[in-house]
């Protein structure tokens, strides 16, 4: 029914972080959460939603882990944890558990678990994915999902990490973490990855933007978290635009920004003017977050404020100076300054992106421009070769075709 739908999106991670406050255990608060939301699709039709959803099911949830815990610990002779464990103590309301939401959002993006483990924890505990979605998602066996969720459960467990927000000294490295997670997520949705998938997957960057304004909430004066929300905002903006009816990627200068969500680029607008009025030195995801603010401030390509693009990337590349970055700041440079220009930069960059189909895909184009045909459909080529989303192939390989049959005279 929808009101369990409702509550399932708006509660789980509440009920799952209530839960594991109170027992230290994501197995017993995970499978207590499933089982009140089970109760409440046999219930609420028959005996109405109650009036608050969320403290319903927590309650609900809490009762179902203590009759766990007690039939285990009968079973092993523990009567005095039950005996603990039992009671009618009623459950913080929702309102009130905040504070364990991101600590359950920390402890999922521990860094002492690798990074898909994080990925998929936080998606099943916080999200509330199930196992087979999330799978599906990152397009690996369903087996082989629940058995990596296991795994990261398992090494919370035996390796006592804590269920906490960290010190202040810790901070701002483990914010770092939660949001590279929410951004992996948010990039799988955006452009997804394997050829027998849908090029796009709303579904994915939905929860992302979701979480994020979640982590949002919770961590209000957090730039980096802002800047992140405001990326995230105005790069699902364009989405409607983004595929062709014929299944093509279509590229920034090529969408019609009619089709854009002017909601979610006043929103994402919104944060970075916020940003930029807090007078503090911005962070990465901030600095991206204003670079797609000039592009989706322009009603046309050709009003694009370039130079002001270069200066953002300038900054970013102090930041973070790694290859990938460089290469973004060519495309800029392009516009600003020439093929020529930013071809030479590109293949600076050549040792390390040459397994990058988008380092391909850039030269290709800007090899195109300087009417270097052959160079460029090897370029294409290559690009092809690499990419693994298929509206973006689609496209390369019509551009690489557009080329025709190269002149015997150019390079």
């Amino acid at each position: 029914m929808e009101a369990v739908t409702r509550a399932h999106h708006e509660e789980w991670g509440r009920v799952v972080a209530s839960l594991t406050r109170r027992f230290g255990d994501l197995d017993i608060a995970e499978e207590a959460a499933a089982e009140a939301f089970a109760t409440a699709v046999a219930r609420w039709p028959a005996d109405g939603v109650p009036p608050n959803p969320g403290a319903w099911l927590t309650t609900t949830a809490n009762r179902k882990a203590i009759d766990r815990i007690r039939r285990e610990s009968r079973r092993d002779d523990k009567h005095e944890e039950a005996r603990t464990l039992y009671d009618d103590t009623p459950p913080e309301p929702p309102a009130a558990i905040e504070d364990d939401r991101l600590r359950l959002i920390f402890t999922c993006c521990h860094p002492a678990l690798g990074t898909e483990a994080r990925v998929a924890l936080t998606l099943r505990m916080v999200g509330g994915l199930t196992v087979p979605e999330i799978a599906s998602a990152f397009l690996v066996r369903e087996t082989a999902m629940g058995q990596r969720i296991t795994r990261a459960k398992t090494k919370i467990r035996t390796a006592r990490i804590p269920y906490r927000v960290p010190d202040a000294e810790e901070l701002p490295a483990r914010v770092s973490g939660v949001l590279a997670v929410l951004f992996l997520v948010f990039n799988e949705g955006y452009l997804a990855t394997g050829p027998d998938t849908d090029p796009v997957r709303p579904g994915l960057t939905a929860e992302a933007i979701r979480l994020t304004r979640l982590v949002r909430a919770l961590l209000p004066e957090d730039g980096e978290v802002a800047g992140l929300l405001a990326l995230m905002l105005l790069i699902e903006a364009r989405n409607g635009a983004r595929v062709s009816a014929t299944g093509e990627l279509v590229p920034l200068d090529q969408q019609d920004r009619g089709a854009w969500d002017a909601g979610l680029v006043a929103e994402g607008h919104r944060l970075v003017r916020e940003r930029l009025a807090a007078g503090v030195a911005p962070g990465p995801y901030q600095i991206l977050a204003a670079i797609n603010a000039v592009h989706t401030s322009a009603r046309d390509v050709r009003d694009t404020d370039w130079s002001q693009v270069v200066a953002l990337y300038d900054q970013l590349v102090r930041i973070d100076p790694s290859p990938v970055v460089a290469l973004n700041r060519a495309v800029a440079v392009a516009e600003l300054d020439g093929p020529e220009v930013a071809l030479a930069a590109v293949d600076r960059l050549e040792e390390q992106l040459d397994g990058y189909h988008a380092f391909h895909a850039t030269r290709a184009e800007l090899l195109r421009r300087l009417g270097l045909g052959q160079r460029s459909r090897a370029a294409y080529d290559r690009a092809i070769e690499l990419a693994g989303n298929t509206a973006e192939s689609a496209h390369l390989a019509r551009r690489r075709d557009q080329l025709g049959s190269a002149t015997p005279g150019r390079r």
